[in-house]
């Protein structure tokens, strides 16, 4: 089974989601004939325009949960709704030890994607990470740990 992972940026533009989603499916189109495998934190922009990419695709998908009361950091209800969504469409997942949602709980789940991931898609504008745990971070650890690393931002595309 081939286990590709995400991570990326919370805020994308509209059209920035649509391209991004584009530029997943063709990744994923990659491993055609191959059984695949989403790993996800389900958060708010790259994560969930990741997961429902792989689920389209028919691949199964593995929730990285960071925290107790995770759904709690989402600052409004449709990414809300959307996580707790995939959740329940996920296959399977792993619920860190974390009582609650914060920077350490995100780099530790970050790094949990790496570590399960064959290739890990970063949905990234080469930017430093604006907080522990943010998508530059996860490229750095990934990468340090050897894991085929594939940066996705394309042509146009705008953070919010």
């Amino acid at each position: 089974m081939k286990r590709i992972g995400c991570t990326g940026h919370q805020t994308l533009s509209a059209d920035t989601q649509i391209k991004v989603a584009k530029a997943i499916a063709t990744e994923i189109a990659k491993f055609q004939g191959e059984e695949l495998l989403g790993l996800t934190c389900g958060a708010e922009g790259a994560d969930q325009v990741f997961a429902f990419t792989v689920l389209a695709a028919g691949a199964k998908l593995h929730a990285i949960v960071p925290s107790t009361g995770y759904e709690s950091s989402f600052q409004s209800e449709q990414p809300r709704a959307a996580y707790e969504c995939l959740l329940r469409l996920a296959n399977s997942r792993t619920e860190l030890p974390f009582s609650e949602p914060g920077e350490d709980a995100y780099m530790a789940a970050g790094q949990e994607v790496a570590d399960q991931s064959d290739t890990l898609l970063a949905v990234w504008d080469g930017k430093p990470a604006g907080g522990k745990g943010g998508t530059a971070d996860v490229v750095a650890y990934a990468q340090q740990q050897g894991v085929d690393v594939r940066i996705i931002w394309p042509q146009g595309a705008t953070r919010e």
